[in-house]
């Protein structure tokens, strides 16, 4: 299978690297600097899955050539419109997109200029990061990816991509649920640990901080459930298990992008699609609806710092 990456950033570089462990003919696509670093000093990949260390095929945009089975998306959403641009030229009659992106707003992007016929569906529950000599780091040892197909055309290509794939990977009949079930979790997550800049132990740790939590989850699930899409009561429980955690350390990565003061976050895709989905069905959201003001306030102070 030829896979195409978009990028060869956090997840890009560390999905694209399983695949080559994999066996897959795999190219990054990048910019001129990056692909410069990548034939100095390789891929590499720190984790307790498995290092990986080693030079990888790359190409530009003015150069890449429409020759491929797959076509694989990992930038933020507040990319997409660039990231679109660059893959056009790649996408043949017969390459299929794989999307890793939060929410489903991407979605609807991507099949407004592809054609729905086109996009796969994919979930990763990773947490990687770029280190400063560009090394790729993947924190702890999950390692979650669960793929399928949106339209029944894309099957056999879908298919064929899971057989490739390494490791524990799951091959979804409803990945659309299997978004849904992502996109509420991390939006409720983000909706809290962002709104109240605290990890969810620190927010359950104050007066309060569990039922705000749980009113978070009921408005996404309300969401979801208005788009036809509610929740199964495991995927429910492992929500549960990680937002409503005493102990947990988690946050969301918004979160963490604020505590470094970064200036864009995914706030459009995260919450306010959702909040958007709310308002059409006449959902009453007032976190949601809070935590994205806030999140946009945020934004607009750094960009004008």
């Amino acid at each position: 299978m030829k896979v195409l990456m978009l990028g060869a950033g956090a997840i890009g570089g560390y999905y694209g690297a399983r695949l080559i462990q994999a066996g897959a003919d795999v190219t990054f696509l990048v910019r001129p600097q990056r692909a410069a670093l990548l034939a100095a000093h390789g891929l590499a990949v720190h984790s307790e899955l498995g290092n990986f260390h080693a030079p990888v095929p790359t190409v530009t945009q003015d150069t890449v050539q429409a020759d491929y089975d797959v076509v694989i998306v990992t930038c933020k959403g507040y990319d997409l419109d660039q990231a679109m641009d660059a893959i056009a030229p790649a996408v043949g009659q017969a390459t299929a997109i794989l999307p890793f992106l939060n929410g489903l707003g991407a979605y609807d992007r991507l099949d407004q200029r592809f054609g729905r016929d086109k996009v796969l569906g994919g979930v990763a529950y990773i947490a990687t990061m770029l280190a400063e000599n560009s090394a790729i780091r993947h924190l702890g040892a999950n390692d979650v990816v669960i793929t399928g197909a949106r339209t029944p055309l894309l099957h056999e290509q879908a298919q064929a991509l899971h057989a490739a794939s390494p490791g524990a990977r799951t091959f979804s009949n409803n990945i659309t649920q299997a978004l849904w079930d992502k996109w509420v979790m991390i939006a409720a997550g983000a909706l809290m640990t962002c709104l109240m800049r605290g990890t969810v132990a620190d927010i359950l740790a104050a007066s309060g901080g569990r039922s705000l939590m749980q009113r978070a989850i009921a408005e996404c699930r309300s969401v979801a459930s208005a788009e036809g899409f509610d929740l199964a009561p495991e995927t429910v429980q492992r929500m549960d298990r990680l937002l409503l955690d005493e102990q947990s350390s988690w946050a969301a990565s918004m979160m963490r992008d604020i505590t470094q003061d970064i200036a864009r976050l995914e706030s459009d895709d995260i919450l306010g699609n959702m909040a958007e989905r709310a308002e059409k069905h006449g959902l009453d959201v007032p976190l949601l609806r809070a935590a994205y003001c806030q999140l946009k306030v945020y934004e607009s102070q750094k960009q004008r710092a």
